[in-house]
């Protein structure tokens, strides 16, 4: 289904700043709140505006959103693992939370009295920088990395306590409700209970390895596939590695980012590299059979008589895998004539006999000698 554009949505521009899209959420938000608002599809209205919101006030969203519109987060965002975020993830709630004091926690968007137990909360996504090689990227490789994660507790099970009952405050809700003075006026809202903590249950016994919270801290080893062709920007995302959810929630996600290193002679553009092949003047003059190193092993490059100072000659499909595909790019050799710097005697009587060469007929020096004056 082909969805609205963030930015039409908030009537901003794509280059709104930070401070003009909030004003414009405030704005909007005020006009369509459900309990404002009770015009046929306002709370609709009211939820488009939060996830506009949601995506464009993140740096990181709305990077994302900017690049690939709305699959940046469809089907877990971009291809095959890379990149991406999960617009089910966003709590209209908290971003409201952060606007009106809290007036309006828990307003469900189904009634002004919707209660919510246990709720569910995804656990918060990880990013890591990888230090690779110039081969490594290129070639793929395995490796290690360690991360520091929240972790369900073994001990309670991730319950946080033992011997479970109802909350005494909320009768198992795991949200009361208040009445109060918002700038809407006198409304009715609802908040965690502050017993439970939005649980609806307590406990008689508190867990003493995770301090009731159902959360350790633990240090986790992961071996990473890195795929053939990764470059600086690149994005890899491990789904459901991240942190441990709350009440049952799924687990956040790993994002890997590289960082590789420069190759000494090799140079990378996209899925093509470049190698500069030095050359002596009487090769390029004569011609010859240059051996060079390539990714794969060094090859004859033949290279013809006349040849000139940065000729590219391709070699085709020498260059790097293109990640996901079975495609892979061409090498280039530069062609680089290195000039003597010093010559002897006899050197120097040869190349005074090929100075004696005619190239006056050629069309370069002729054009060129069109503009003497």
């Amino acid at each position: 289904m082909n969805k609205k554009d963030y930015y039409e949505i908030l009537g901003v521009s794509k280059t709104a700043t930070d401070e003009e899209i909030k004003r414009a959420f405030r704005k909007l938000a005020k006009q369509y709140h459900p309990d404002v608002n009770k015009e046929p599809g306002a709370e609709e209205k009211f939820k488009e505006i939060g996830e506009a919101y949601a995506v464009l006030s993140d740096a990181s969203k709305r990077r994302q959103y900017d690049q690939f519109g709305h699959a940046a987060f469809q089907n877990g965002g971009g291809t095959s693992g890379f990149g991406g975020f999960d617009a089910s993830d966003i709590n209209l709630d908290d971003i409201l939370n952060d606007f009106f004091g809290g007036a309006f926690s828990g307003f469900g968007f189904g009634g002004r009295t919707k209660t919510q137990t246990n709720r569910t909360t995804k656990g918060k996504d990880i990013r890591v920088v990888l230090n690779l090689s110039f081969e490594e990227a290129a070639f793929g490789c395995e490796k290690d990395i360690k991360l520091e994660l929240d972790a369900e507790c073994s001990e309670c099970h991730g319950k946080g306590g033992f011997n479970e009952k109802t909350c005494s405050t909320c009768k198992g809700a795991g949200r009361v409700i208040e009445q109060q003075q918002s700038l809407f006026g006198y409304i009715q809202t609802q908040k965690i209970c502050p017993t439970c903590k939005g649980s609806g249950k307590t406990f008689e016994i508190d867990c003493n390895v995770c301090h009731g919270k159902g959360i350790v801290s633990k240090t986790k080893t992961l071996t990473v596939t890195i795929p053939e062709g990764v470059d600086e920007g690149f994005q890899l995302r491990l789904s459901g590695k991240g942190n441990a959810g709350i009440n049952g929630g799924s687990n956040g996600d790993v994002f890997i980012e590289f960082k590789i290193k420069e190759h000494p002679i090799f140079e990378r553009d996209n899925a093509d590299i470049y190698l500069e092949v030095p050359i002596t003047i009487t090769d390029a003059i004569l011609g010859c059979k240059k051996e060079i190193p390539t990714l794969t092993g060094n090859v004859y490059l033949d290279i013809k008589p006349g040849t000139q100072n940065y000729t590219k000659l391709k070699l085709k499909g020498k260059g790097i895998k293109t990640p996901n595909s079975f495609s892979r790019g061409n090498m280039y050799a530069v062609i680089n004539i290195i000039m003597p710097t010093k010559l002897d005697r006899k050197q120097k009587s040869l190349l005074q006999e090929l100075a004696q060469t005619d190239l006056e007929d050629n069309a370069e020096f002729k054009n060129f000698k069109k503009y003497l004056k």
